[in-house]
């Protein structure tokens, strides 16, 4: 209630809002102190995010400690192979990520990341690239797969079928070429059939010289991780 017995309307408490801030001139700009420290801080602060550093020198004049240098380069005990580690992890994340997005199977997925962990990247050249390989190594996985399930793995029992059955069988058969989500992936990384097929050619020979063809991540062909795998 007013104090005239009105009761208070919202137009009367915006007016008392108004009137309770304060216009003198000045009022809302930044403290020349504030200002100060966040002109100092961004003296301070780095060049690009890909420049970050632990630590930093006493004066701007003078270069990081020892200890300090050795955290950056990675010669600290504590920091020994971080890089591989993150390298390591990065594949992990990517690949499982790509595998969400295809909706894979949990075997196809474990199969195409225990490829991918492990997997050296060098022999892709120029297209060693993470997302690349990893979805070179997808299309290998989830074909060779489905190849399996049709028999269309088994060379010998090939021979023996009849045309009918082998023209019903590869009828059968769906690449995950023919996928649209894996094709817009694909053109998102510049990965044509023809880059595709050339890469699978070099991903077979390193599954083979990496002796990475059975591998699968987080499962053990043995119940038991203490029994020898059968």
């Amino acid at each position: 209630m007013s104090d005239n017995g009105r009761p208070f309307s919202r137009a009367d408490s915006d007016t008392a809002a108004a009137a309770s801030m304060s216009r003198r001139p000045g009022d809302g700009a930044v403290s020349r102190a504030a200002r100060q420290r966040d002109e100092t801080v961004r003296r301070w602060g780095l060049v690009s995010p890909s420049a970050t550093r632990i630590g930093r020198a006493d004066d701007p004049a003078r270069d990081l400690s020892e200890n300090v240098r050795r955290l950056h380069e990675e010669r600290h005990p504590a920091m020994a192979g971080y890089s591989e580690r993150a390298h390591r992890l990065d594949k992990l994340r990517i690949t499982h990520a790509l595998c969400t997005e295809l909706e894979l199977t949990p075997w196809q997925r474990d199969r195409a990341i225990g490829v991918m962990v492990d997997l050296d990247l060098t022999a892709f050249g120029s297209r060693r690239a993470i997302p690349t390989v990893a979805l070179v190594v997808i299309r290998h996985i989830v074909d060779r797969d489905r190849e399996h399930y049709l028999g269309l793995h088994d060379e010998e029992w090939l021979h023996d079928q009849p045309p009918e059955r082998l023209a019903d069988l590869y009828n059968q058969f769906r690449s995950i070429t023919d996928d649209e989500q894996f094709t817009a992936l694909c053109e998102s990384v510049d990965l044509d059939i023809t880059s595709l097929n050339r890469l699978r050619r070099v991903l077979t020979d390193q599954l083979d010289d990496q002796d990475l063809r059975g591998a699968v991540y987080g499962r053990t062909p043995s119940h038991d991780p203490a029994l020898p795998i059968l």
